[in-house]
């Protein structure tokens, strides 16, 4: 099994400020999308603009262009596409583990996981990879290949849409994520803009003005496509993953083309690689305390609790109603006999 060798992509110098909060080094072209978009106020400080029917923050925008314009996927590439704030950075570390087990024993010592963040790792195209218009040269890297993105589905390179490259989609309860996104968005902000409050977050994400968002609209996309072509997108709820992980970790290394031997059940490898990439484990690694990614996001800002269900100590009545009415509208019809999306509200 080949191993992917991410500390070969060429990572952007350190920046005290995080990516979602820079908008000063646009090309031209981004200026000009800019100047024509529907934009709103976003979660942190800057505005957010409407590109192909989902908000973008400008310099996230930035990189999904050259993103667009220059990444050329393989046939053997694995691609984590997620909803934001829907468990990204633990499946993260579960598919690194998982495709690299063969060279990186998840008992190991000196396990990549225990020194660097799995954002590292498994880097954003839009976000890392091609962030301030770089282009890196990512042919080197040995396949699998295996990188994330916030895009929807209709704003995937082309090239990662009609090659064999596979995709793992993760998405999540819109109340968990609605909250949890809250919770990242003022952990970002600076001090002297205060926090945004609850209110104001959960009438933006009912709206569809948030990160990548209308979250529905983002989900609904990859939920049609998996079903349309399941050997390509392997779709994953968060709750089922953490109420069956071991189960949907053999199903995603089916998937990746990278099942558990019989020997490695027997060695109880898919356990080691979930306890490797628990959420007690990782939050208290030191790379992941005191750390912070290349973007200037702290790495401890991607830790909070990962609980299901959490929304409930939030929400008032009023808003449960609301956001379960546009869930019932937006997701009516999913139920099919092979699946169904009920069960993220």
């Amino acid at each position: 099994m080949p191993t992917t060798q991410p500390s070969s992509t060429p990572h952007p110098a350190p920046n005290p400020c995080p990516t979602y909060l820079q908008e000063d080094d646009l090309t031209q072209e981004c200026k000009s999308l800019i100047a024509s978009s529907a934009k709103e106020q976003g979660w942190v400080l800057s505005y957010l603009y409407l590109y192909q029917g989902f908000w973008q923050p400008s310099r996230q925008l930035q990189g999904v262009l050259t993103c667009q314009n220059h990444f050329n996927a393989r046939n053997t590439d694995i691609i984590l596409a997620t909803t934001p704030k829907s468990g990204t950075t633990w499946l993260k570390a579960s598919l690194y583990a998982l495709v690299n087990r063969a060279s990186q024993s998840p008992r190991g010592l000196d396990h990549p996981l225990l020194k660097s963040s799995p954002h590292d790792l498994v880097p954003f195209l839009e976000l890392k990879v091609y962030v301030d218009h770089q282009v890196p040269d990512l042919t080197t890297l040995p396949s699998p290949r295996v990188f994330s993105t916030h895009l929807p589905f209709g704003s995937l390179p082309i090239s990662m849409r009609e090659t064999g490259c596979k995709i793992v989609y993760l998405c999540r309860d819109p109340k968990d994520t609605c909250i949890s996104l809250w919770h990242f968005a003022n952990k970002l902000r600076p001090q002297h803009k205060g926090k945004i409050s609850l209110e104001e977050a959960f009438d933006k994400f009912c709206r569809g003005v948030s990160l990548n968002g209308p979250f529905w609209d983002h989900v609904l996309e990859y939920w049609k496509h998996s079903l349309e072509n399941p050997g390509k997108i392997f779709f994953l709820k968060y709750e089922d993953l953490k109420e069956k992980p071991i189960f949907h970790l053999k199903r995603l290394a089916e998937f990746c083309a990278c099942p558990f031997s019989k020997k490695e059940e027997n060695q109880g490898v898919a356990e080691d690689i979930l306890k490797l990439c628990s959420f007690d484990n990782l939050s208290n690694l030191e790379v992941n305390k005191n750390g912070k990614l290349s973007s200037g996001e702290e790495n401890r800002s991607f830790f909070r609790k990962g609980d299901v269900g959490d929304w409930i100590n939030y929400f008032s009545p009023s808003m449960i109603e609301r956001m379960d009415k546009i869930t019932r509208e937006k997701f009516k019809g999913t139920t099919t006999k092979k699946a169904t999306l009920r069960g993220i509200h």
